[in-house]
């Protein structure tokens, strides 16, 4: 493993940087600490920087030589709305609020590419260090680039980085095409007419049609989209009534879709309100349909996954180097990969024996109360972010 030297030697700092930003979690748009933090450490190295992209958004400007070329490299900062179980000396000192997706590691590997960067200009061109907001939910790439990213900071390419548990430290995973899932809402309300439970006939009774509506909606993923692309559709709350024996007058039905393409977004859209429409209508009954698109399918262009690829094996050998599986969870950097060329790859975070004193019952999982992000990642994930800007921005000969 080709783990650079200087780096190594200021991991722990880093760390205790990273342990810091999970000791005081923010949320999604108050990640007003952190980005204070950030914006001090780039600063005390020597980096230009620009505040309130994004709302809270920062972004480090680090150049070198003459040339135009660019490349951006970005980070997520923000926490989950969730209660952390761990009670060892970083744990969250904020009730409710948690790091349970590695966001202060992601934090931190990109601060210790920046610090080594920032003293060892082997480059020519300019690398953008892209520390977002609000990627739990909040969009908060999507709100960077209306805030004029990519026009303000004009980059070649854009790359992403997540950390994955369960796999041996020293591994990375990357893949060409759709490696995340779109994430999108429904909600569909039923109106029919209530009624006594013991005379049904007096009044229209939406239950049933909605259960109707939950099995229909999965002929959508095995008879009218194509087998070979994938789609799910959950439906995960059905609200109705508030007695025993009483035919409630409208029934909620909500969930989330999830596709790895847009033609087969637009597809179930367009069936799923086909279907609750002409079902209700059968029934003598009407309905509201609402659907939500959230972020779009995370998919990696092949030259830059490639180049990612290549950078990998360089560090770690190429029996390191997985072809990523694509996942249905989703990711907001698919926005940035909407409008530039660029890669989403993952790093191992390990089995979870770094945890060795003070954590929660239950696996180191994302989204779990007792992950916690490896710090013995932070050089591997550094060396990647620095080998990938100097070879991308290597001079000419």
């Amino acid at each position: 493993m080709k783990v650079i030297d200087s780096i190594v030697t200021q991991a722990a700092g880093i760390a205790a940087i990273r342990r810091d930003i999970h000791a005081h979690p923010e949320l999604c748009f108050e990640e007003s600490r952190t980005a204070e933090l950030v914006a001090q450490k780039l600063t005390e190295w020597g980096i230009p920087i620009h505040r309130g992209m994004g709302t809270t958004g920062v972004v480090g400007i680090v150049k070198h030589g003459t040339s135009t070329r660019a490349i951006g490299l970005r980070a997520d900062m923000d926490a989950l709305p969730m209660q952390e179980f761990n009670t060892f000396g970083h744990a969250s000192t904020k009730p409710g609020k948690m790091h349970a997706c590695g966001h202060d590691g992601h934090t931190a590997m990109l601060l210790a590419a920046a610090q080594h960067l920032a003293k060892n200009r082997n480059f020519d061109g300019t690398v953008y260090l892209i520390f977002q907001p609000a990627e739990e939910g909040g969009g908060g790439a999507r709100e960077m680039i209306k805030d004029g990213l990519f026009e303000k900071f004009p980059m070649d390419a854009v790359f992403g980085m997540h950390n994955w548990p369960g796999s041996e430290v020293g591994k990375f995973a990357v893949a060409p095409g759709p490696v995340m899932a779109s994430s999108n809402e429904f909600k569909i309300t039923l109106y029919g007419r209530g009624a006594h439970a013991a005379a049904p006939h007096n009044g229209i009774d939406p239950v049933p049609v909605a259960c109707q509506l939950v099995q229909s909606f999965q002929t959508i993923i095995s008879r009218n989209k194509k087998p070979i692309d994938a789609g799910v559709i959950s439906v995960t709350m059905i609200h109705a009534g508030e007695a025993t024996n009483v035919i409630p007058d409208h029934v909620e039905l909500r969930g989330t879709v999830r596709t790895f393409s847009i033609e087969v977004l637009d597809l179930i859209e367009l069936r799923m309100k086909q279907i609750a429409e002409h079902t209700c209508a059968a029934f003598d009954m009407r309905c509201e349909f609402e659907f939500v698109r959230n972020y779009p399918p995370t998919i990696n262009s092949a030259a830059e996954a490639e180049f990612a690829r290549k950078v990998m094996t360089d560090i770690v050998g190429a029996d390191n180097v997985v072809h990523q599986e694509p996942t249905m969870g989703a990711e907001d950097f698919s926005y940035m990969l909407l409008a530039k060329p660029g890669c989403y790859c993952f790093i191992a975070n390990g089995d979870g024996a770094h945890r060795d004193s003070g954590h929660g019952e239950g696996p180191c999982m994302l989204h779990n109360p007792s992950y916690d992000f490896n710090d013995d990642m932070i050089p591997l994930g550094a060396t990647y972010w620095v080998r990938l800007a100097e070879e991308w921005l290597k001079p000419a000969v």
